[in-house]
C-alpha cells in the first residue's frame, strides 16, 4: 500500500530497530523497515520523506561489515544515522571511526552545543542511552559537531545543506528520556511529515485497496476468533460485504466456549457469510499417539488445509469462482522474514494457512501486514469490534495441542480447557488480565502424588504461564500477585477433577519461548 508520507529505516541488525519504527508510528507517521542493502532504486520507488540508518553490532571496518548502497547519500533526502548508522555515514563521507579507548554502554550525559533542528527544545545537557564500542575520531568535511561526552567528543553531528544528521546514542529507547522529541524533530521538522497516518486513514485506504485488488472476485477468510483474523474479516465486510466468506474451523483444540463466542459475535455482522466447520473428530484422530511437538504442528497444519479445501469446494458450488485468501499476517512476521541477520534456526513451525494459495491457486490478501499488534487493535476499534475481543490474548494456531505436552486426546483437552478457563477468569476479575500480553495453562506429561480428603491421589500437574511483552518478540514473566496465584491454584485443584498440582512458570523469552511447544 502506497502512503503519502513514509520514513524508511535501514536495518543493520540492531536489537532496537523495531523500537525506532514504533516510536515513529506513535507520531502517526508511517514507516517501514528494510534490509541495510536495499537498493537505491527500491528506496526511490517508495518515495520516502526521509531515511533512518539503524544501529548494529558490527564495526564499519570489519571485512564483513553490513554497508548500504553508497548512492543513498546522493538521493537528496534527509538521513539520520543512529549509532552504527552514524558511523556508516562518517565512514562513507570521509570521517574516521575507530575503537573507543573506553566503550560506552548504558546512560551517559551529553552536552549539546547547537539547539537548532534535531535538538530543538532540548536543555543544555540531557541523559541518553549509549551502546557502542567504536566512536568517531574525526567528522567528515563539511560536518559540524552538535553534542559530545567526555569519552566521545562527537556524539552528534550534521551537515545542514546535505540534510545529514548522526547521533551516537539510541533515541528510540525509553532510557533516552527526550529521544522521542529528537525523532519527532527529525520526522516532522526536518522531513516535513504531518502525522496524518491514523487508524481511521488506514481503514479508508485498506477498504479502497481491497476493492481495487478484488474487483469482481470472491475472497475467503480463515477466521480463528483471534484479534488479527477478526479485524481482517471486518475489513472485508466493510469493503466487499457480498464478495467474501469467513470460514471458522473447530479443530477440537479451542479454548472453552470459543466456538460459541465466535458464532455469536460474527453472525451479528455477516450472518450469511460465515461457515462453521466442526472437524474436531478428524483433528483428534490424526493426532492420536503423537507426542512430538513439530509433528503435532505439521499434522494440524496439513489437516487444516484439507478441511479448508473441502469447505471451499462446497462453497464454489454456490458462490462460483474463489480467487483470494485473506489472512492476518502482521508486520513483525514480515520483519522476521527480511532480517539482516540471515536465516535463523527453526525454533518452531508457524501455523498459518500457508499451502492453500499454492494448492488452490489463490492470491493472498494481507491487509494488516504493515501493522504491529497494538495498531491492529486500534483498527479493530475503528471497525466497532468490542474490547473483549480486541484485548484477547494471542492464541496459537495449533491451539491446545501445543499446550498439552505429550499425546493429545479429547479427555486431556477437556481437562486443560477447564483449568485454563479458571486461570483466565480470575485474571480478568482481578484486573490483571489487561496488564498481561499472554496467559494460559499448560498440561504437563507428569502425574504427582497428592492428598484430598485424607485420601492419596495421583493426578495431573499443570503449569500457569503469563508474560508481559510489547509484540511477542521478547517477553518477561508476569509478576502476578502471590495471593491471586494462590486463589487460582486453589480453584483449579478444587474444581477441576483430575488435577492436584499447580506450578507457575517464571522463564523469560529468550531463552525460553512463550509457548511450551
Amino acid at each position: 500500500m502506497q502512503h503519502s508520507e513514509t520514513i524508511i529505516i535501514l536495518d543493520f541488525g540492531s536489537q532496537f530497530t523495531q523500537l525506532i519504527a514504533r516510536r515513529i508510528r506513535e507520531l502517526n507517521v508511517y514507516c517501514e523497515i528494510h534490509p541495510f542493502n536495499t537498493s537505491v532504486e527500491k528506496i526511490r520507488s517508495l518515495k520516502p520523506f526521509g531515511i533512518i540508518l539503524s544501529g548494529g553490532p558490527s564495526s564499519v571496518y570489519d571485512d564483513k561489515a553490513p554497508l548500504p548502497d553508497r548512492a543513498l547519500f546522493e538521493l537528496g533526502l534527509p538521513v539520520l544515522g543512529i549509532c552504527y548508522g552514524m558511523q556508516v555515514m562518517a565512514h562513507y563521507l570521509g570521517g574516521a571511526v575507530d575503537k573507543a579507548a573506553r566503550r560506552e554502554y548504558g546512560r551517559a550525559e551529553i552536552r549539546i552545543s547547537s539547539h537548532d533542528d534535531i535538538f530543538s527544545g532540548f536543555p543544555l545537557s540531557t541523559t541518553v542511552w549509549q551502546s557502542h564500542g567504536d566512536r568517531l575520531e574525526r567528522i567528515p568535511a563539511g560536518f559540524e559537531t552538535l553534542a559530545g561526552t567526555d569519552n566521545a567528543p562527537i556524539t552528534a553531528m550534521r551537515r545542514l545543506e546535505k540534510k545529514f544528521w548522526g547521533v551516537q546514542f539510541h533515541p528510540e529507547v525509553a532510557h533516552t528520556p527526550l529521544g522521542k522529541n529528537l525523532l519527532k524533530n527529525f520526522v516532522m521538522t526536518i522531513c516535513g511529515c504531518t502525522g496524518a497516518w491514523t487508524s481511521s486513514s488506514f481503514v479508508k485506504d485498506s477498504i479502497k485497496n481491497i476493492r481495487e485488488k478484488v474487483g469482481s472476485g470472491h475472497v475467503i477468510c480463515a477466521l480463528s476468533g483471534g484479534v488479527d483474523s477478526s479485524v481482517v474479516a471486518m475489513l472485508l465486510h466493510e469493503a466487499i460485504p457480498e464478495q467474501f466468506t469467513a470460514i471458522f474451523v473447530d479443530n477440537g483444540l479451542l479454548r472453552k466456549n470459543e466456538r460459541e463466542q465466535v458464532e455469536s459475535t460474527f453472525k451479528r455482522f455477516f450472518k450469511n457469510h460465515l461457515i462453521v466447520s466442526d472437524a474436531s473428530g478428524l483433528f483428534l484422530s490424526r493426532l492420536q499417539g503423537i507426542d512430538d511437538p513439530e509433528k503435532k504442528r505439521k499434522i494440524i497444519g496439513a489437516t487444516f488445509i484439507d478441511v479448508f479445501e473441502t469447505e471451499v469446494e462446497k462453497l464454489r458450488k454456490t458462490a462460483g469462482h474463489i480467487d483470494f485468501l485473506a489472512q492476518g499476517t502482521l508486520y513483525p512476521d514480515v520483519i522476521e522474514s527480511v532480517s539482516v541477520k540471515g536465516p535463523s534456526a527453526t525454533i518452531k513451525t508457524h501455523h498459518n494457512v500457508g499451502g492453500l494459495p499454492e494448492k488452490m491457486r489463490l492470491q493472498l490478501i494481507e491487509p494488516l501486514r504493515e501493522l504491529f499488534k497494538d495498531e491492529v487493535r486500534a483498527v479493530g476499534r475503528e471497525l466497532k469490534l468490542s474490547d473483549d475481543l480486541l484485548m484477547r490474548h494471542p492464541f496459537p494456531g495449533p491451539g491446545l495441542a501445543v499446550r498439552i505436552l505429550g499425546e493429545v486426546t479429547k479427555e486431556r483437552c477437556d481437562l486443560l480447557r477447564e483449568a485454563d478457563a479458571v486461570f483466565i477468569e480470575e485474571l480478568k476479575l482481578s484486573g490483571e488480565y489487561k496488564n498481561i500480553w499472554q496467559a494460559f495453562t499448560v498440561l504437563l506429561p507428569v502425574k504427582s502424588v497428592g492428598v484430598m480428603g485424607d485420601e492419596r491421589t495421583y493426578q495431573n500437574a499443570v503449569a500457569l504461564r503469563a508474560v508481559t511483552s510489547q509484540d511477542g518478540m521478547t517477553a518477561d514473566w508476569a509478576h502476578v500477585p502471590y495471593e491471586l496465584l494462590a486463589k487460582i491454584s486453589n480453584r483449579i485443584i478444587n474444581e477441576v477433577r483430575g488435577i492436584n498440582r499447580v506450578t507457575y512458570d517464571i522463564s523469560s523469552k529468550p531463552p525460553a519461548t512463550i509457548e511450551w511447544e
